[in-house]
């Protein structure tokens, strides 16, 4: 079972897609979002969620008050899943894309003050980077970028426009942070 950790819609349980995601443990999302309130005020915030799977991430984000989330999930399956769970939770401030995240990066969009990058671990590291450098023109001044990968995958290939921040472990799961640079 997947729920929400905290905020408005804590304790509140989500839907997974049957098969093909692996949503972020409670135990990490409580901890990755301790640090992220340390960082960022989320109130009002524009929160993508790359590889979205049951949206856990963004959901969580518009728990906490994020003013949007735009989830990006290439399964069609997953995609109404999001769509299922946005609904049940009262969130109207959703925006959900059925695309690959490859694809959706490419190009102008909306800015985004928080990026949640949770690829399949079968995405490899190359791919991963491409995805990374083609989202900076979409990120704000001091955005910040959360990318959770398997703990054997190391360190993300961050852009330069952007630095590392911190990693933590959790058993098999790695949590990579970056900002985006103040002189960046």
């Amino acid at each position: 079972m997947t729920r929400i950790v905290a905020g408005t819609a804590g304790g509140r349980r989500l839907k997974v897609p049957p098969k093909g995601t692996r949503p972020t443990s409670e135990r990490v999302r409580e901890a990755l979002f301790s640090s992220l309130e340390s960082l960022v005020d989320l109130d009002g915030a524009q929160v993508l969620d790359l590889y979205a799977g049951s949206g856990a991430l963004g959901f969580e984000a518009l728990s906490r008050g994020a003013a949007h989330a735009t989830f990006v999930e290439s399964d069609k399956r997953a995609a109404d899943v999001l769509k299922g769970n946005a609904r049940e939770l009262g969130f109207a401030n959703t925006t959900i894309v059925n695309r690959a995240a490859e694809a959706y990066v490419v190009g102008e969009g909306e800015k985004f003050d928080v990026v949640f990058a949770d690829p399949p671990y079968a995405v490899g590291d190359d791919e991963l980077a491409k995805v990374l450098r083609r989202i900076v023109p979409r990120l704000t001044a001091d955005a910040i970028l959360i990318v959770e990968r398997a703990s054997r995958s190391g360190e993300p290939e961050w852009p330069e426009e952007v630095e590392s921040l911190r990693a933590k472990r959790y058993g098999d799961t790695a949590v990579h942070w970056a900002q985006v640079r103040a002189d960046g």
